[in-house]
């Protein structure tokens, strides 16, 4: 469902709502293990200064404060409002009090994820918000904490330690879960939010404001679904410009989508597409939630990663090259190490170390060792230190992890430890946390939690502004192409036949193959007869000029109606001769009455990609390039270009993508095209931009060269909205 939503440009605003002087709780009361109990015991006894109204029209006094009927009763100013009522009182107890309170929080359930009635219910308080200016968190959400006001404006217990993690959940039950856990791996929040719903204030709101908050570090976000994409694709773009966003998205089967549609009522989408979002955007994605846990922890810890050298310091062989091995294909490698640091490492180093890198100090190794290597090491252009430990009889890892904590006070590159063990690392362990150095159980975790980092530190950006600007809008082109469509939509047809297709193809010049179009009423005399010279002349073709095409051909049916004519049995290829021809005309004739029959050239291929645009219904038309052929869904090589976009964008992509290989030099072949094939989809870019009402475009294949050669759209599907 789309909401028509209002945009949070003023900051004050959310700085009154997440930063409240005053707060009026509707639906408070005294009974145990009630949520409106919890949420007012959090409010009063968990150190928050602000004033706090209680409202039940049930009771004089609450908790040995006055209780009001209503939020308008109060003569005070209230900053936020939590309401915790049932749903189907919760609209009319906002409309009442909008005018006196601008800040709302719905813990109620019973809206948009229970059904129809629901939803109505959620767009009621959705066009409410909408008219009176206001900002509504939920509804069926959690709350939220701002641990440095010491405000647990939720049902959740405790109050966690103040940090630099801005935490959103549109799961309030994974937001409890994680800030359990937090607590062990040593994260500190600047703020924890519970989504819900979103029927207003969504994650990309969250997101603009966290972006600007200065004791935010890090936005980390769970989501099943996202409520608005190109407006998400906007303000994530520019938060990542700022501050590192990790999300982890949930939906990745089609059970998992089930369940989230009866959860939250979100539409969770192509997992593809989302992946490309975010990697357009600049966005983190993690896989699950110990990644996500991994990957929060390092970024709020640590420096950003300079470069994508690193250098391992263990006291234990096995253990070095388990994180060693961990660094198999990631784009952060093993740094060499220079003959001016080995001379140094020599000097107080055993004569068994090793001086390579990982650098193994030896089971005996005290923090000496460790300080003068961690010293010696310091002078390299590695970006990463990545400290080793396993605690063996004699190694004093408290007073190690000291000195791993007082040379990351000092050197400017990032600085992780991995100490393996259990009771005789946790002191030790304590310490590091208290210090801000990550420690990871096991390397991998700490080399696929940097590799991650490190992407986002050297990823490419893009302005999307300029990229929006670049897509030239030619109206006269626009205007031709939709004339073709408002034909198709007024016969009353999903899709366009190939000569329209190839119409539209033309106007933004994407070359196809040449396309006869086949008389359906050719008589039957000219089917048999055998032209000696091996070509079927213009007398045959509808609407024909002289026209001719050489063996061998391929004969296919064009119908709005049948899209897959591989699957289907609508394509005869290989054509030697007229009597062949004519043979599979009858047969295409017999097998598809009253449809279009075409014939185009076999022509010579190279390499066949499937190109077109999919409309996503969360982010609008995405461009998709792939491989192609009968084996393109089985195969599935394909890459997702997210509009707006530029030359240098999609280029970079399709060179460093899957696609890759295709525009490189191979065992002596030739690269493809890849300047041409960037323009064209490029091309397709304008086309979804202009034109609207086009819900798929599939090429394929389009036939490219490693030559002067034209790429070719040899098949062309278009289904119209």
């Amino acid at each position: 469902m789309e909401y028509n939503k209002i945009m949070l440009d003023s900051k004050d605003n959310l700085e009154n709502f997440f930063n409240p002087r005053s707060i009026g709780i509707v639906g408070a009361t005294e009974k145990e293990g009630k949520v409106g109990s919890v949420v007012v015991k959090n409010i009063l006894n968990l150190g928050y200064n602000g004033e706090v109204f209680l409202v039940n029209p049930n009771y004089k006094e609450l908790f040995g404060k006055k209780c009001y009927s209503g939020l308008e009763e109060i003569e005070e100013k209230i900053d936020l409002a939590i309401i915790i009522v049932p749903a189907k009182f919760v609209n009319d107890i906002v409309k009442n009090a909008s005018e006196k309170v601008k800040n709302f929080i719905i813990i109620s359930a019973g809206f948009s994820e229970i059904g129809e009635e629901g939803k109505k219910r959620e767009m009621e308080l959705a066009d409410l918000a909408k008219k009176n200016g206001l900002n509504i968190l939920g509804p069926n959400c959690l709350g939220f904490i701002n641990p440095k006001i010491k405000l647990n404006a939720s049902f959740a217990g405790g109050m966690p330690e103040a940090g630099n993690v801005a935490f959103m959940s549109q799961s309030g039950a994974l937001a409890v879960a994680f800030m359990d856990a937090a607590e062990k791996e040593g994260i500190k929040f600047s703020n924890l939010v519970s989504m819900g719903n979103k029927a207003q204030i969504d994650e990309a709101d969250l997101m603009e404001y966290f972006s600007k908050d200065k004791n935010t570090k890090v936005i980390a976000v769970y989501i099943e679904g996202i409520k608005d994409g190109r407006q998400f694709i906007k303000i994530a773009r520019k938060t990542s410009l700022k501050k590192p966003v990790i999300i982890l998205k949930a939906g990745k089967t089609e059970k998992s989508k089930e369940a989230i549609s009866s959860h939250t009522g979100a539409l969770a989408g192509s997992n593809e597409i989302i992946s490309a979002v975010f990697n357009k955007t600049g966005i983190l994605e993690t896989d699950n939630l110990e990644n996500f846990s991994d990957l929060i922890k390092l970024v709020s810890e640590t420096k950003t990663i300079a470069n994508n050298q690193a250098i391992i310091i263990t006291n234990a062989g096995g253990p070095g090259v388990l994180t060693a091995d961990a660094f198999k294909h990631k784009k952060i490698k093993l740094a060499d190490i220079s003959q001016e640091t080995k001379n140094k490492l020599k000097d107080f180093l055993p004569e068994e170390s090793s001086l390579e890198n990982p650098i193994d100090l030896l089971g005996d190794a005290h923090e000496d060792r460790y300080k003068k290597a961690l010293e010696s090491i310091d002078q390299e252009k590695a970006g990463m230190v990545i400290g080793v430990l396993t605690p063996q009889d004699q190694t004093p890892c408290e007073k190690i992890a000291r000195e791993i904590i007082n040379f990351n006070s000092k050197t400017n590159k990032t600085t992780v430890a991995v100490f393996m063990g259990g009771e005789k690392i946790a002191e030790a362990l304590s310490l590091l946390r208290e210090n801000n150095i990550p420690n990871f159980s096991f390397p991998e975790k700490a080399v696929r939690a940097l590799d991650k980092y490190y992407k986002w530190s050297a990823r490419d950006i893009y302005d999307l502004e300029q990229e929006e600007a670049s897509i030239e809008i030619r109206k006269e082109r626009q205007k031709k192409t939709l004339e073709i469509i408002q034909k198709a939509t007024m016969e009353n047809r999903s899709a366009l036949l190939f000569s329209e297709a190839g119409k539209i193809m033309d106007l933004y010049e994407i070359s196809v193959a040449e396309t006869i179009t086949v008389d359906i009423d050719v008589k039957s005399k000219n089917e048999e007869k055998e032209n000696p010279d091996s070509r079927l002349r213009g007398n045959d073709i509808k609407n024909g000029n002289d026209m001719e095409i050489k063996f061998p051909v391929a004969v296919k049916i064009d119908s709005d109606k049948i899209l897959h004519k591989t699957d289907q049995q609508g394509v005869i290829l290989n054509i030697k001769n007229q009597k062949e021809l004519s043979a599979a005309l009858e047969k295409m004739k017999n097998n598809f009455p009253g449809e279009n029959i075409i014939i185009q050239p076999m022509l010579k291929i190279q390499a066949e990609l499937i190109i077109g645009i999919k409309k996503d219904k969360v982010f609008g038309p995405v461009i998709i390039c792939g491989l192609g052929g009968i084996y393109a869904e089985i195969f599935k090589t394909v890459e997702f270009f997210i509009p707006p976009l530029s030359l240098d964008e999609i280029k970079k992509r399709l060179l460093n993508g899957k696609l890759g290989f295709l525009f490189k030099k191979t065992r002596g072949k030739n690269p493809y095209n890849i300047n041409e094939t960037a323009e064209i989809l490029m091309k397709l870019a304008s086309l979804a931009r202009e034109i609207e009402n086009i819900k798929e475009i599939d090429i394929n294949p389009l036939l490219v060269y490693n030559n002067e050669k034209e790429a070719k759209a040899v098949d062309i599907k278009i289904v119209i909205n």
